[in-house]
């Protein structure tokens, strides 16, 4: 299983950066302004991966003025989230932080505004070792050692229309072809990620992945998704389904991209990276930034506050990831903090966990070794936007080292509880470790900065285990995790 899954999405957008991750002077702050209350949460939320520096800021960003000097960096203007862009943080703190975070950078380059030569100097900058112009500057800033940043997205959501730099599906392969090609000229092992569909509702989807992958496919690696939920019209049982529409994009890209190497007569697969995911309530918080002649220093955008019922549907959409774990090898949440994020800062004061924090921390953190295929055998629920669905929802790891399966499941039934059974034939039942729940109750629930706990994942005291299976039972609405050391009775 590709630990990539676990990854997450820092952008210049809002409080992510300034007041999220990066705040001097902060009680917590250490001497290169990083908050040490957020760097623990993030540790503690398992997240392996971090793209930067976008996002919607890439496609007009200028990599060498977050570099060198901090006093002598240029203010810009962003254009992406109409704000002022310091360049206090760049490139250099960002490597510096996920070296403290513990967690491998994802790197973005700017292919709206700039293109390949810039692309090509921001590689040698980060990766060569020294002896050119670029990357002894990298040295002259501090950082001795190149950076080895080994995977990288030719730019972002390039068929938006509110992308600086939009472009046409073939226009965008040429280039992201050209740019692959020029780097890896400098190293041939890079994995680089072509843009996908923004979304999967753009009008121009499929044709897009299809025309990009004609251009492209021999030079790149993986193609990226993007999806945001929320519900529609108050539908709460659809938005409890969620994973259903992340499973289909899945597919459909899957299967176009196979059908672009079978025509190509090549056995390469060109592999998933959902770059960007995450429960987004656009409706209430739209994504136009603000306008006219004000341009703010980092200012509260897009700052979703979450409920129980989010942190159900998150756990859910992790299940399609790790099902799907055999294409897909790479996954951001977005974001990482106070956008749209598992943690909410206040600035100057406290960091805490929202809702959507705990199924993704358990599921980092529990889902080891091998993904298990599990069928499913059982109720349905009627959904208003994806018909009828599987009332339980779920996915199984195994770690032969340990001996350890998690079981992790969704309940997607709103009013009903689900008694489930788990049959393991070929393994004996050892021990029941744990078996928690989010949900069931108050999905309305959310964490504040008061009241930071209000949807930790309580004890579910009713499983059981007996031979060969486990029985337990879902509370509506509810998503559940549980472990399990069993003995392999087939070796």
């Amino acid at each position: 299983m590709p630990r990539r899954i676990f990854g997450s999405f820092v952008e210049h957008l809002g409080r992510c950066v300034y007041n999220g991750i990066y705040e001097p002077g902060h009680p917590t702050a250490d001497a290169d302004g990083f908050r040490g209350d957020v760097l623990a949460l993030v540790r503690e939320l398992g997240v392996t991966t971090v793209r930067y520096p976008g996002g919607n800021f890439v496609s007009s960003y200028r990599w060498e003025d977050g570099v060198g000097p901090v006093d002598e960096r240029p203010a810009r203007l962003d254009l992406a989230w109409h704000s002022l862009e310091t360049n206090a943080f760049g490139l250099d703190e960002f490597m510096r932080w996920v070296a403290k975070a513990d967690v491998d950078p994802i790197m973005a380059v700017n292919l709206g505004t700039r293109g390949t030569a810039e692309a090509v100097d921001l590689l040698e900058y980060a990766n060569h070792r020294g002896g050119s112009h670029l990357a002894d500057k990298r040295r002259d800033n501090g950082a001795v050692d190149p950076y080895g940043i080994r995977l990288w997205c030719l730019g972002n959501e390039m068929d938006g229309p509110w992308q600086v730099g939009q472009r046409s599906a073939t226009e965008y392969g040429r280039l992201a072809a050209q740019t692959a090609k020029a780097m890896r000229r400098f190293d041939p092992d890079l994995e680089l990620v072509a843009c996908g569909s923004s979304h999967l509702g753009m009008p121009t989807f499929g044709s897009w992945e299809r025309d990009v992958l004609t251009e492209a496919y021999d030079d790149v690696d993986l193609i990226s998704l993007h999806a945001y939920y929320q519900p529609v019209d108050d539908d709460l049982a659809s938005f409890l389904a969620s994973a259903e529409d992340m499973d289909r994009y899945i597919d459909a890209v899957t299967a176009i991209a196979d059908s672009v190497g079978a025509i190509r007569r090549s056995t390469k697969k060109i592999m998933i990276a959902f770059d960007e995911w995450n429960v987004w309530y656009q409706s209430a918080a739209p994504s136009t930034p603000p306008s006219g002649e004000d341009w703010p220093f980092a200012p509260p955008l897009l700052e979703d506050h979450y409920s129980v019922a989010d942190a159900v549907v998150v756990g859910g959409l992790l299940i399609s990831l790790l099902r799907h774990s055999d294409r897909v090898s790479a996954a951001c949440q977005a974001q990482l903090v106070n956008v749209i994020a598992p943690i909410m800062t206040e600035t100057g004061g406290a960091a805490w966990r929202q809702t959507i924090f705990h199924p993704f921390a358990r599921t980092a953190r529990h889902a080891q070794g091998t993904v298990l295929d599990v069928l499913r055998d059982g109720s349905t629920t009627t959904t208003e936007r994806y018909g009828e669905v599987d009332a339980v929802d779920a996915v199984s790891t195994w770690d032969d080292t340990t001996g350890e399966m998690t079981v992790f499941l969704v309940n997607r039934a709103l009013d009903e509880p689900a008694g489930v059974t788990i049959d393991i034939t070929g393994a004996q039942v050892d021990d029941i470790i744990e078996c928690v729940t989010v949900g069931g109750t108050d999905l309305h629930a959310k964490n504040t900065a008061d009241g930071p706990d209000h949807a930790e994942p309580r004890p579910n005291d009713t499983a059981r285990g007996a031979d060969a299976s486990v029985e337990l039972t879902l509370p509506p609405a509810s998503w559940t995790m549980l472990r399990l050391r069993a003995i392999d009775t087939t070796a």
